[in-house]
């Protein structure tokens, strides 16, 4: 759910107006919203846990100086569809994980502090007339 889409539920619950039937259905609709994500995120970490454990067979493979350590990976990126295709763009690809990289460095950095106090509000612009 976008924001302005809980911004209009809560309007609605907030009108006096609102009969309860409509609360109802509301509530049942968020209930439905609600399933719908938890088992969107249950198929999620499904994907997510098995391509960490195909990564993670992939090095110990490679620790172990097995033949093909990559076969792992290469399997579960194959069942998803992943995998990279003859003639790819190996460099975009390569470009995407790079961007990646950096954008999960950007998550990881403490936010700078908000400044306390009272906030200067400032006008732009050279000069304004007021109604008459």
């Amino acid at each position: 759910m976008t924001r302005s889409e809980f911004d209009d539920i809560r309007a609605f619950l907030a009108d006096g107006a609102t009969h309860a039937g409509d609360l109802l259905r509301v509530a049942r609709t968020l209930i439905d919203d609600l399933e719908h994500a938890r088992m969107r995120e249950a198929v999620l970490r499904t994907h997510y846990l098995r391509l960490l454990t195909a990564a993670r067979a992939s090095a110990a493979a490679d620790l172990a100086d097995l033949p093909d350590p990559m076969a792992f990976l290469k399997h579960e990126l194959t069942e998803r569809g992943q995998m990279p295709e003859d003639g790819e763009a190996v460099q975009r690809i390569l470009s995407d994980a790079r961007t990646a990289a950096a954008l999960l460095a950007c998550l990881t950095e403490t936010p700078k502090p908000r400044p306390r106090g009272m906030r200067l509000r400032r006008c732009v612009g050279t000069g304004r007339a007021l109604p008459r």
